[in-house]
């Protein structure tokens, strides 16, 4: 597809959960009403009713000022700060004879400080501006009649506008998907820089609109959508769409977000629905806040002490010179004649003692000055800016591959960095490079790949001893020499099963049915290379990724997909040599965070049906069969094996179907899945539930997300810097505590506290399916893993003594209200 054909795929019949219908029912009857009033034109910008509606343009704006705003809101910026106030007050009384000084020696310090901080400030100000100058200014091919299109800039976009958005480019809006590629209208979407999701989403067009796959075919397209107001939500989307006296509802399927990606798809089309400030993207961010650090507001604190002491000092001396004022003329009699009181002025005059005293108060305060360090401000502006320098210039920072180095939008906050004291974070892609590798197996009861972890290596490191030369037959200079593996997505070492010598193995058969099974059951999309006849695959995830290399490296390259087939080179075990094999494919049953697996049909070229399934080990082994469960111990040790090594398993197996079971199946399958109501997923979920049952086992995958480079010393020096690190993962337990050392969030000497739910009651009750009993159930045994280890290890004096800043509150059934307040 990379010469800009159509993909020919329809992967509807593929992706039965995420591409399905929607019901005009429930939200979409709000349209119309408050809160879902928009109407866009599509194709028709220049519409009438849309000029009278107007929609904000596209252009984006994230700098804190404007050339109108940038004077008075810069200089309220600067007199929040209680010293530059103070100043300007003392500034003004400096222009009286109250003030003992010239009126430029006070004005100047505070104009050049002021100075130096606005200039400052407009300059990260302007910073932003160009930032945003390029943003507005990247090109978009937009439909300018007649079927042509022509690259815009993003800042011209209208509501309205059909826009062709090709490859690796950027969204320039949020825009409602029409036609793709691919005949299905799908189209892969990254996120990274709106949730940090590196997995790719996959969004689908209307059948209705799946069609407008030309150009030209959009010269004289014409509709009507009306959907909901700009709002912040980015995972909701309703609205319906007129075409052709058709109304086809639409949901978050068909929304593309702005500032997403368009990834392993040659182009889509669509309609700009919002723009510019009522996208979704920045409706959830907010205006340059004006932002002040901890130590700038600890500052300001000291500065009201050291005002205090001024005053103080002033108030003292202003009422000890009134009082010696009013006494230097008693009864006619002069005490300190030489000041001539009975012929002075205000300032001095006895008989106005207390005006006096106020006077020389104000001429105090302005004297003392000096006690407030109007430079420390500058100082500080100084130091801030040397450090977002040396940030923006740090190799340290700087990442090769994105070729991107860290850069610091301001200067406001840079010490709030050395004032951290948690860190919230994901494992996959923060901790992990989120890049899978294929590395380990067990097929039939035998383990294979002798690669070893970073988990391994820690495992070996914790247990006292070096990691030795050799480990599980894979000698580490070698894997020193060799470095990243050639093959993305490969580092298997099996001498056993490499270069086809699986064919040799005593259950070949067995290694067959497993290696095309990862062939089979997939998602990918192979683009073959006309030059070389190189296979390349894109995936939704890199998992998937890793197992179609591996299936390839190892004898069964998948190389073709079409709408109802799908074509593998076989390494035939007889004769030796690569024979093309096309499996038709029947039905995809799509893997999700509930089922925790994935199926295919397919029907091989002898006319045997096979249901091929992999799926994590906590659903799979209790839907073997009682005669396929030939390896289920040794294939479960091999699992917890590479739990502990840190590695992502999958069981792999299958089981085949004769015709009338497939036909029931898939009638009700294809009824469920047209369906429209609200329980549609419930309905597939329920007729796929009675088809992944009976299953043989064949064995496991074991794949690796390397860390990142650099975690373990970094969350070392973090950890020795006194901050608290918190990591969520999905991993099993054992696997999650093993990659803990690897990283260094865990180590020796470290007090464990393992709270288990993994329990026959709660397992009891997860297939009831009560939610609300399952909640009461696990808060339960939560507090009473924690109520135990503390009274078992600290003591009850201990634990009345932890009182700190955590809450737990829990409500039972048999409690109303417990509140216990813990470390």
């Amino acid at each position: 597809m990379a010469d800009g054909r159509r993909g020919k795929l329809h992967l509807s019949k593929i992706y039965t959960y995420a591409c399905g219908k929607t019901s005009l029912k429930g939200d979409h009857e709000q349209i119309g009403q408050p809160g879902f009033s928009r109407v866009v034109f599509c194709n028709e910008p220049d519409h009438f009713e849309a000029k009278i509606r107007n929609y904000a343009n596209n252009y984006v704006r994230t700098t804190k000022y404007t050339l109108a705003s940038f004077l008075p809101k810069s200089l309220f910026e600067q007199f929040r700060r209680v010293a530059n106030f103070f100043f300007l007050v003392t500034g003004i009384l400096s222009f009286t004879d109250l003030a003992p000084y010239s009126a430029v020696s006070a004005i100047l310090p505070l104009v050049i400080v002021i100075s130096a901080t606005m200039v400052k400030e407009g300059v990260e100000d302007w910073q932003r501006k160009q930032q945003d100058i390029e943003v507005n200014n990247r090109k978009v091919k937009v439909h300018v009649g007649d079927g042509t299109f022509h690259d815009t800039e993003w800042r011209n976009l209208r509501v309205g506008d059909i826009v062709k958005v090709e490859k690796d480019q950027f969204f320039p809006a949020d825009i409602l998907l029409l036609s793709s590629s691919y005949d299905d209208a799908i189209c892969y979407v990254e996120t990274m820089s709106l949730d940090g999701e590196t997995n790719l989403k996959l969004k689908q067009a209307l059948e209705a609109t799946s069609s407008l796959n030309e150009d030209s075919n959009f010269q004289n397209f014409k509709a009507v959508i009306k959907c909901e107001d700009p709002n912040a939500n980015l995972y909701t989307f309703v609205g319906t769409m007129e075409l052709e006296e058709q109304h086809c509802p639409l949901n978050p399927q068909q929304l593309l977000l702005r500032d997403s990606k368009l990834r392993n798809t040659d182009y889509i089309y669509g309609a700009v629905i919002f723009t510019g400030h009522d996208t979704k993207v920045i409706q959830n961010s907010t205006e340059a806040p004006s932002k002040r650090s901890r130590v700038e507001k600890k500052m300001d604190k000291l500065i009201y002490f050291l005002f205090f002491v001024l005053f103080l000092i002033s108030f003292v001396g202003s009422i000890i010179f009134g009082i010696t004022t009013k006494d230097d003329l008693k009864n006619g009699r002069m005490t300190r004649w030489y000041l001539r009181p009975d012929d002075t002025t205000i300032y001095f005059d006895p008989k106005r003692a207390p005006v006096a005293a106020i006077l020389h108060f104000l001429t105090a305060v302005l004297l003392y000055t000096y006690m407030i360090p109007i430079s420390l401000y500058v100082s500080i502006e100084i130091v801030k800016v040397l450090q977002s320098i040396f940030i923006n210039q740090d190799i340290h920072m700087y990442d090769k591959e994105t070729d991107k180095p860290a850069h610091a939008r301001t200067s406001n906050l840079n010490e709030e960095l050395g004032q951290v004291d948690t860190i919230l974070s994901d494992k996959t892609g923060t901790l992990t490079c989120n890049s899978m590798e294929f590395i380990k197996c067990s097929v039939a009861g035998t383990a294979y790949g002798r690669g070893v972890t970073e988990v391994e290596r820690a495992m070996e490191k914790r247990k006292g001893s070096p990691l030795a030369r050799e480990m599980n037959g894979w000698d580490e200079d070698e894997d020193a020499q060799i470095g990243k593996p050639l093959i993305k997505g490969y580092n298997f070492k099996d001498e056993r099963i490499v270069h086809g010598n699986w064919v040799n193995e005593h259950n070949a058969d067995v290694i067959q049915g497993f290696l095309r099974l990862l062939a089979l059951c997939h998602t990918a999309i192979p683009e073959v290379d006309e030059v070389t006849g190189h296979v390349s695959y894109e995936a939704e995830s890199p998992d998937e990724a890793a197992f179609v290399i591996a299936a390839r490296e190892l004898g069964f390259e998948f190389y073709k997909r079409t709408q109802t087939s799908i074509s593998l080179h076989e390494l035939d075990p007889v004769s030796g040599k690569k024979v093309e094999r096309v499996y038709d494919l029947l039905n995809v049953l799509e893997f999700n965070s509930t089922r925790k697996r994935m199926s295919v049909i397919v029907r091989n070229e002898e006319g045997k049906l096979l249901l091929l399934c992999k799926g994590a080990d906590s659903v799979m082994f209790e839907r073997l069969d009682k005669n396929g469960r030939q390896f289920e111990e040794d294939t479960r040790n091999h699992v917890n094996e590479y739990a502990d090594a840190g590695l992502r398993t999958l069981i792999l197996a299958y089981r085949e179907l004769d015709e009338e079971e497939y036909k029931e199946f898939n009638k009700k399958f294809n009824e469920a899945k047209s369906s429209v109501n609200a329980d549609r997923e419930a309905l597939i979920d329920e007729v796929t539930e009675k088809m992944e049952r009976n299953l043989i086992l064949l064995g496991a995958t074991a794949v690796e997300d390397k860390l990142q480079l650099g975690v373990p010393d970094c969350i070392d020096k973090l950890a020795q810097a006194g901050i608290k690190i918190w990591v969520l993962t999905g991993d099993k337990m054992e696997t999650a505590i093993n990659i803990g050392f690897a990283c260094s969030l865990l180590r020796q000497g470290m007090k464990q506290i393992i709270i288990s739910l993994e329990t026959p009651d709660i397992k009891a009750l997860e297939k009831v399916g009560d939610k609300a009993v399952i909640t009461k159930v696990k808060l339960y045994l939560i507090f009473i893993h924690l109520l135990s280890d503390l009274f078992v290890n600290d003591g009850i004096n201990s634990l009345r003594n932890q009182v700190n800043r955590k809450f737990f509150f829990l409500k039972l059934q048999e409690f109303n209200a417990v509140i216990f307040r813990m470390k």
